[in-house]
């Protein structure tokens, strides 16, 4: 489990990276980051239809994998995705807040195995299975 400081460092990493901004991501429970993130469908997560573009929930899907694996990593390690698969369900409209969440299914060693779901008024819209890689920092 990471220490205080270095959680708290490590989500405002998260919240840092310029596409995460770019998208207007939020901490669903900024007390919690665990519990996932929530994201507006403004004009920069739209696709040329105009409805969410795949990309936008997909890279948000493996965000929220790594805020809730974060709680079960140590100070001297970190977690580099090396598989995902995600799938779509439903287009979603412009304007609609799209809120993300994920669980742990299981911490290995070096592996670690999450599923993210993507919801929208309480319909799921896309859901994604991430697996981990667990490196140890230098």
């Amino acid at each position: 489990m990471p220490s205080e400081t270095e959680t708290a460092a490590r989500v405002r990493a998260v919240l840092d990276i310029p596409l995460n901004r770019f998208l207007g991501m939020q901490l669903r429970d900024p007390a919690d980051p665990s519990a996932g993130v929530w994201f507006p469908v403004g004009r920069t997560a739209q696709n040329q239809a105009g409805v969410l573009h795949g990309g936008a929930v997909t890279t948000l899907l493996d965000t929220a994998s790594y805020l809730a694996l974060l709680p079960r990593l140590s100070d001297a390690e970190h977690a580099v995705t090396h598989d995902q698969t995600v799938s779509l369900l439903r287009p979603v409209a412009a304007e609609k807040r799209v809120d993300v969440t994920a669980t742990v299914l299981r911490r290995g060693r070096a592996v670690a195995f999450m599923r993210a779901e993507a919801v929208v008024d309480g319909e799921l819209v896309a859901t994604a299975q991430v697996t981990k890689s667990v490196v140890r920092l230098s």
